[in-house]
Formats: C-alpha cells, sequence, structure tokens
C-alpha cells in the first residue's frame, strides 16, 4: 500500500513538471511583421517604434492586446556590464519602450481597469517607501500613458510620468510589471507562463550605448496581478 500510495505520488509530480500543451494556455501570441504603429502614438515616439507588431490572443484566438518595441533603447554602461549582461538599471528611467493597444478593458498589475485604447509604455522604478514595500518581487516597471498625452520621445521628472500616467486610471499609474529577461530570450518573442499566473512577453531588446550595439533581455508582464492589490 505504501509502495503504491508512493508511485501515485511520484506520477503526479511528473505530470506538474511536463510543460503545458498548448490547448491547455489560456494565452498565446502571435507576431505580425510590417504593421505600423497606431496613428494615436505621436510622430516623435512613433519614429521609435518598430513596425513589428505581438499580438496576445485568448484562448479563442480573440486579440486582447498589440504591443510595439521599440527599434533601439539607449542605455549607459561600461564595457564589463554589457559583457555581464544589461539590466534594466542601465537604462535611464522614463524611457520610452513601445506601445500598446486594448482592444478591450484590461487589468493592470495594480488590479486597476485600463480602458480600451492606446498606451505608451515608458520604464519606471518602484518609489522605495512604505506604501510600495513588498507589493511585488521585482522593481520595474513600464507605466502606462494614454497616448493623446504622450507627446515627446524625450526621458522626463518621474513625477511628470507618474503624473501623466495617472490619467489612464485617474488616480494611480497605469502599471506592468517586468520580470529580469531570460538568458535565452531570443530575436523571436514568446510568451511564458510564470507562477501566480503571471504571463510575460519575453523578448530580445536592440539596446544602443554610446554607438555601440548591445542587447537587453526584457519580461513584460501582460496578464498578472500583485497579490497585495
Amino acid at each position: 500500500m505504501r509502495f503504491r500510495t508512493w508511485a501515485a505520488t511520484a506520477a503526479l509530480f511528473v505530470l506538474a513538471a511536463l510543460p503545458l500543451r498548448a490547448a491547455d494556455n489560456p494565452y498565446s501570441i502571435k507576431v505580425a511583421d510590417k504593421t505600423e504603429p497606431p496613428k494615436e502614438v505621436s510622430e516623435p515616439i512613433r519614429k521609435l517604434l518598430s513596425d513589428r507588431c505581438v499580438q496576445l490572443l485568448d484562448a479563442k484566438g480573440s486579440v486582447l492586446a498589440e504591443v510595439w518595441f521599440c527599434k533601439a533603447l539607449p542605455a549607459k554602461a561600461t564595457d564589463a556590464q554589457i559583457k555581464n549582461g544589461l539590466t534594466y538599471r542601465e537604462v535611464a528611467e522614463t524611457t520610452v519602450f513601445g506601445a500598446i493597444r486594448f482592444s478591450k478593458q484590461a487589468i493592470d498589475y495594480r488590479k486597476q481597469k485600463i480602458p480600451a485604447g492606446v498606451y505608451t509604455l515608458r520604464l519606471a522604478y518602484q518609489p522605495m517607501d512604505g506604501d510600495h514595500m513588498g507589493t511585488a518581487p521585482y522593481g520595474e516597471f513600464c507605466l502606462l500613458s494614454p497616448a493623446a498625452d504622450d507627446k515627446k520621445a524625450a526621458t522626463m521628472e518621474a513625477k511628470a510620468l507618474h503624473e501623466m500616467s495617472a490619467k489612464t486610471t485617474n488616480g494611480h499609474p497605469g502599471v506592468l510589471l517586468l520580470f529580469p529577461g531570460g538568458k535565452d530570450a531570443g530575436d523571436t518573442p514568446k510568451l511564458l507562463g510564470k507562477p501566480e499566473n503571471h504571463w510575460v512577453l519575453e523578448w530580445k531588446q536592440e539596446v544602443e550605448v554610446d554607438g555601440k550595439k548591445a542587447s537587453i533581455n526584457i519580461g513584460l508582464v501582460l496578464i498578472g496581478v500583485s497579490s497585495q492589490a
């Protein structure tokens, strides 16, 4: 009897370790090349964006969101940092990361309702204060700002970004958590399921450091909320 119980338990662990079949996944992505960024995005920011669009699909194949990345991100780093692998902290806060279009109402990392529409994505760091401690496993985010309000491509004061992003929800800035990109991130974007129902869009992003070409692996949480929200 003990052997049967152990064998059954072992079988359950093996099943749990197996990857989900595509049919079991509630979300998937589709890459659409030569897809112009939305007209709602201001021209200075549109010039930064690639014409490669990544579509987030639900289990029925309906488009939930479309993401456009930048052609390249500016960064400041030493040769040693480039060799060891760039992190988000080598990119200036408030740098444009891309743009996103939600075809229907979405939910951000704080469980806030995000109306359907087009938004810019800019890098932000979590404030180091008591209100935010322990609310996320990592301290980097992309803040959502209404595309109509984000006119310039340059970086800005963090406070100004927070105020602009707050228009997304009429309260707190709209936020999407950033995971550290995996070491095996490639040029072709992929969607990864993470613990606590986090679905992360991962890709290898080109970076420019003082005229040198480098790259950074990015993981953008498209589906997933804070356990403290």
